[in-house]
């Protein structure tokens, strides 16, 4: 049993590791928040730490000192162990419950291997990152203190919070995915709770309420069992006098803890693996009608080639509504600002014009950033018909504004009376807005031809899907950004404060003095927002020439 479930464990990080290894894009984001989150707080924590160990030996701790130490550490481990199990709920939910090939991992081994394998997985991939830089942080104060006991205790609290809170978290986890995939009545409206929960979990970031909830069980579960192992960290502290009670408590509650999640865990992995998923497609009598009221509608607007077009491409994008995740990518920048919505108690101007362009810019990404890529293995069929450049292009254009323009409309009336905006600036943003939704879907399609995308790729850890290239993404960002930089700045007249800024800046630098004029920055403004509103009538043209003359070679 035991050289089964370690054979399991070792396939699934190889297989964990191959996947992180391979993807570039995943490599990067890793890198980016590593340095920007993960490196500051290291620097910190590498130049305090020595220090805090040096003064805790020269200067005895007082009781109440000692005390409040203890409640800190203890609040924190217990923290830590419950986001832990979140993660590990989430992770499950969405990947780890999932497994790989499951009719030759099912069929291979005892399903309590293949349980106790990925628990186990999981248990080292967690280590492989918390125990290093907890070996750093505990290395650092022990560095100044003299003494390896916190190197030792550090380690070894950590490591019985993670053995603790993956097992947990896993058969939490199972049973979440399994109600969500399974259980038809939730399962017909998983992508609906899914939505909820995402906007729940980042309006949580973006209000403060997160840190409310963490403040309010870092309090609350100081004394629990959750602290426990906090007192084995404490141990070689010099002036600290960790509990041997609570340090004995956390071992055999640990030894517990692991024995009942797992037993918990096989029969739940084992009806899950082996229940048949619900059926959740929508009804097919209702669709037909839905498009058949849509395309009923747009009958003596378009021709029927365009009406085709796009109907199918909104029907598409309804059954697989994954598909648009990357749409909303660009709100996770958008946290920050939220929380000072909430502070202010109004939506400052900027912001109100900020939300209006992602508007215009999701209107283009719906449905026509990748027009080709999007017709997956129907390409050569759709291609080869007597289907028009110009009737496909129209077709998922006209589908990019029918949803496009409405949300347009809605975010720009809305934050235009939320903000401080005046009656007649509303409505220039609204104006400017709906505009903006019509002409970008055009703007998309020639870009989204010229750098097509054709395979799939991971949305989440095990969904798929055909998303835009990453050039498409840059350059059709960039023709939005750019032209509406131009268009700030010769609004707010601020070509001469401009020309002062970059010879101030290049007066500081060793390189060689740059002036540039007034004159030929709001000369260079009008040519990039001229070229901005030109574009998308270029852009549709070459995306039409793209589709007539496609090569498949």
């Amino acid at each position: 049993m035991a050289h089964a479930a370690m054979a399991v464990a070792d396939l699934e990080v190889r297989r964990t590791v191959r996947a992180v290894v391979g993807n570039r894009t995943k490599l990067l984001l890793m890198a980016v928040v590593a340095v920007f989150a993960l490196g500051p707080i290291t620097t910190l924590g590498v130049t305090v730490l020595p220090t805090l160990g040096e003064r805790a030996v020269a200067e005895p701790l007082t009781a109440e000192t000692a005390t409040m130490v203890i409640e800190y550490v203890t609040g924190a481990i217990a923290v830590l162990w419950v986001l832990l199990v979140v993660m590990t709920v989430m992770r499950t939910v969405t990947a780890v419950a999932a497994v790989d090939e499951p009719a030759f991992l099912l069929l291979s081994t005892a399903v309590r291997n293949a349980v106790v394998g990925i628990v186990a997985a999981e248990v080292a991939l967690y280590v492989s990152v918390l125990l290093p830089l907890t070996a750093l942080f505990a290395g650092a104060f022990a560095l100044g203190a003299g003494t390896a006991f916190p190197v030792v205790s550090a380690i070894l609290a950590v490591a019985l919070v993670v053995v603790t809170a993956i097992p947990v978290g896993f058969v939490v986890g199972i049973w979440v995915r399994h109600l969500v995939t399974v259980y038809e009545p939730i399962a017909r409206y998983r992508t609906l709770l899914f939505a909820a929960f995402w906007l729940v979990y980042f309006g949580a970031i973006a209000t403060g309420g997160m840190n409310t909830v963490m403040g309010t069980l870092f309090t609350a579960l100081q004394t629990s069992p959750l602290g426990w192992p906090g007192h084995l960290l404490l141990v070689g502290i010099p002036g600290l006098d960790p509990s041997v009670r609570a340090i004995a408590g956390a071992v055999a509650g640990a030894v517990l803890v692991i024995g009942v999640a797992l037993a918990g865990a096989v029969p739940a992995a084992q009806r899950h693996w082996f229940a048949d998923p619900a059926r959740t497609d929508d009804d097919p009598l209702e669709e037909e009608t839905s498009s058949d009221r849509l395309s009923g509608l747009l009958t003596g607007l378009v021709s029927q080639p365009v009406r085709t077009v796009t109907v199918t491409a909104i029907r598409r994008t309804k059954r697989a509504p994954i598909r648009l995740a990357y749409a909303g990518y660009p709100l996770l920048g958008t946290l920050g600002f939220l929380q000072q919505i909430v502070e202010l108690g109004t939506v400052p101007a900027f912001l109100a014009v900020l939300f209006c362009l992602y508007a215009v810019w999701a209107a283009g990404v719906f449905f026509t950033l990748n027009p080709l890529g999007d017709l997956g293995p129907a390409l050569p069929a759709v291609i080869t018909s007597t289907l028009s450049g110009r009737q496909a292009i129209r077709g998922r254009m006209l589908a990019g504004t029918l949803v496009g323009v409405p949300i347009a409309l809605v975010v720009s009336i809305g934050f235009g009376v939320v903000s401080p905006l005046g009656l007649e600036q509303t409505g220039a943003l609204v104006a400017a807005t709906v505009a903006g939704a019509v002409a970008t879907p055009a703007l998309a399609a020639g870009i989204g031809s010229a750098f097509p995308r054709f395979g799939s790729v991971n949305v989440t850890n095990n969904r798929e899907a055909v998303m835009p290239s990453k050039t498409a993404f840059v350059v059709y960002t960039l023709a939005i950004a750019l032209p509406s930089v131009a268009a700030v700045v010769l609004y707010l007249e601020a070509p001469r404060m401009i020309a002062a800024l970059i010879a101030s800046v290049s007066a500081w630098t060793p390189l060689p003095s740059v002036s540039i004029s007034a004159r030929a920055i709001t000369i260079g403004a009008w040519t990039v927002l001229i070229g901005g509103l030109v574009a998308p009538a270029v852009s549709y043209r070459y995306a039409v020439e793209r589709f007539d003359w496609y090569d498949f070679e």
